[in-house]
Order: structure tokens, then sequence, then C-alpha cells
């Protein structure tokens, strides 16, 4: 009998998130699960040669062995520097409140 892991692949648009949890094959990477979750191909975007992934927030390969209960975290470009946002509301002269809107809200 071959045993199996249970991971969860995760993928958030703006307006939107994805969870899809699976069972998969000891020892199977974070490429194959993606494959398996059938996001893919529900999202054409996603091109795996050039997105990131990681695994509980921490980057990964493609070719990394999944453990069981590992969640698999596809990852968007960001629209924008975060750094260079900041800069901005700096010589705009807003200050940022917790929760990360302006006081000015």
């Amino acid at each position: 009998m071959t045993a199996s892991i249970h991971v969860e692949i995760a993928y958030a648009k703006p307006a939107r998130q994805e969870f899809v949890e699976l069972k998969l094959p000891q020892g199977s990477t974070v490429q194959q699960a993606i494959e398996a979750s059938g996001l893919l191909q529900r999202y054409p975007e996603i091109e795996l040669a050039k997105t990131k992934v990681g695994i509980y927030g921490k980057l990964a390969r493609l070719d990394t062995a999944l453990r069981d209960k590992d969640r698999v975290e596809i990852y968007r470009p960001l629209i924008a520097d975060p750094k260079e946002v900041r800069k901005q509301r700096a010589a705009a002269g807003m200050a940022m409140k917790k929760g990360g809107g302006t006081a000015e809200e």
C-alpha cells in the first residue's frame, strides 16, 4: 500500500481566493500538486515557469517534495513596489495607520 499525504493549494486573486485540498502519493512535488489541483486550467495566467510558489509563505522550488498537511501557495506578481509606495506616501506627508490605511482616511 502506498502512503499518501494531504496538501492544500492556495491561489488568491484580488476578489477571490481558491483553495484546493488534495490527497497525493508521498514524495509528490510542488509542481505535481499544482498540476493535480486543476488551477492551471481555471487560471491560464498562471505560468509555472515564471510564477513564484511557496510553502506556508516561504519560497519553494517546483521540485520540492511535499510533506503531509503542507499548504502550497501560488503567488501573483506585485502591481506596485511596496517600498516605492511608502516613499510616495512619505513625500505626500501621509502617515500610515495600523492596518495599512492612511491617517487621512
